[in-house]
């Protein structure tokens, strides 16, 4: 295989790592905070390295093929999660190496589990780097989503191929536009929320932060109360917003704007998503004021925001849902692995594999009555070819056998079993706060043993990109071909 573009394209993303780092750097510098001298050291070394892989790796005659863009998605999180780390290291945070990866692998996956306490004291610096972690990584699950997964046949991506064409040398460009076009979509909304949060009442420094943290539905806050910290209904209507925004389809955004007034509309994954957060707000509203003994418009907003911000892969609270009781805890347990659309920042599993999934043994069980029949599933009112279903069922497999696996290994390194349960399913889900004392809503998962950490960052790892990415590079086959 020819690695430069794999060196070539880590270092390129080195470099706008680098570049970002200068953001806080001009934030802390302002506010007279010391730590910016850390932000321009780490940029300036996170700068050398990009700079120098680029251009002992640039060369005209570049062919990008299927096996480059395995290794070039898979080693680009890790390799900026590294160099992500260093602000957190050597700021006045003083984290250890394994607290500083966990960071920022959760910032760049979207995930929001942090290790760090005491936001509301923290300097700016630190509170916008988190910001831009997931902000940049949000983006980034986009255009993979949209442009590389797509082409590599990950988990039945390869229903949303571009039809450009079946060689992925051609893809790659017309893959690119449209990238850049949902990057300009994603700015447009980024913009949008800061002007309503700080409408609704936020500080301008808070609603960037936020505005960013939300439509890449990462839910890093500038508070350990998280959006709670405000008690305003108007902030946690626009967070609402963005998070539902940031989990539909980017894609579909752009058709609509490009003149398909009904892209969202006729999507059978965003009805069918739009219908479990109703069916699931509804559950907890009755739960909480038939059992809970709330009232019932304070118990429709906090099942209507904390619902949303799970099943979104935000992880925001406004309250402890950990502490509504067994049913509550349940629904939002399992909402962590359901996800939202396909092409947007959202985490888990995803609710088009769960529609085919759904197709798939519909027409299983018309087969057993009408053994002779022909019964084809349908996703999008188009056939789903067998290769499709075949991609996610395995997918599907392995993502519940990697979830065991790390499950027992968590409690193998000393995490009881609900934590060990949820910590795994937040992590691979890229929720963000898990069940209980220690890594609920109102905890952090810095109690955790750094084994744990590591247990849990590769979660967050395997989750956000789709599993097979990852695993494939472990194969012998993978390496001969």
């Amino acid at each position: 295989m020819d690695f430069r573009p794999v060196v070539l394209v880590n270092g390129l993303l080195l470099v706008v790592l680098a570049v970002a780092m200068a953001i806080p750097a001009a934030v802390d510098l302002a506010s007279a905070n010391p730590d910016w001298i850390v932000f321009v050291m780490s940029g300036a070394v996170t700068l050398f390295v990009g700079v120098a892989m680029a251009l002992t790796s640039y060369s005209r005659d570049f062919r990008f093929t299927v096996r480059q863009g395995f290794v070039i998605t898979t080693s680009a999180w890790v390799v900026n999660a590294s160099f992500a780390a260093l602000p957190f290291m050597f700021s006045e945070l003083r984290m250890t190496f394994t607290d500083g990866f966990f960071e920022a692998m959760s910032g760049l996956t979207t995930t929001g589990a942090t290790v760090i306490t005491g936001l509301d004291k923290l300097p700016p610096g630190i509170l916008l780097w988190r910001g831009l972690l997931q902000w940049i990584g949000g983006i980034g699950i986009i255009v993979m989503a949209i442009a590389i997964l797509p082409i590599l046949r990950v988990g039945g991506m390869q229903l949303f191929r571009m039809e450009s064409s079946d060689r992925s040398e051609k893809a790659f460009p017309r893959a690119a536009q449209v990238a850049s076009a949902i990057g300009t979509i994603y700015l447009g909304m980024t913009v949008f929320l800061i002007l309503a949060f700080w409408g609704a009442g936020m500080r301008p420094f808070e609603a960037v932060v936020h505005a960013m943290t939300t439509i890449s539905t990462g839910g890093f806050s500038t508070s350990d109360s998280s959006i709670g910290v405000f008690d305003s209904p108007w902030i946690d209507g626009v967070v609402m917003l963005g998070m539902l925004s940031g989990s539909l389809p980017f894609i579909l955004f752009l058709k609509t704007l490009r003149g398909d007034r009904k892209a969202l509309v006729r999507d059978s994954q965003v009805r069918a998503y739009l219908g479990l957060v109703v069916l699931a707000v509804t559950a907890v509203t009755g739960w909480l004021w038939l059992h809970g003994g709330m009232e019932l418009l304070q118990a429709v907003r906090f099942a209507s925001f904390n619902v949303v911000s799970v099943v979104s892969g935000t992880g925001y609270a406004t309250t402890d849902f950990g502490l509504w009781g067994s049913f509550a805890t349940a629904v939002l347990f399992f909402l962590m692995f359901a996800g939202g659309c396909t092409g947007s920042a959202s985490g888990g599993i995803k609710m088009y594999r769960l529609l085919i999934l759904y197709a798939a043994a519909r027409t299983q069980i018309h087969y057993l009555f009408q053994p002779h029949g022909v019964f084809i599933p349908y996703f999008n009112r188009r056939p789903v070819p067998d290769e499709v279903i075949t991609s996610v069922l395995a997918f599907f497999y392995i993502y519940m056998l990697v979830f065991a696996l790390l499950t027992v290994a968590c409690t193998a390194a000393g995490l009881d079993v609900i934590t060990a349960l949820s910590g795994v399913a937040t992590a691979m889900g890229n929720v963000g706060p898990g069940f209980g004392t220690v890594i609920g809503p109102a905890g952090t998962f810095q109690p955790l043993p750094d084994a744990a950490k590591w247990l849990l960052a590769l979660g967050m790892f395997l989750g956000r990109l789709e599993l097979f990415t990852i695993i494939v590079l472990f194969s012998r086959a993978f390496w001969r071909a």
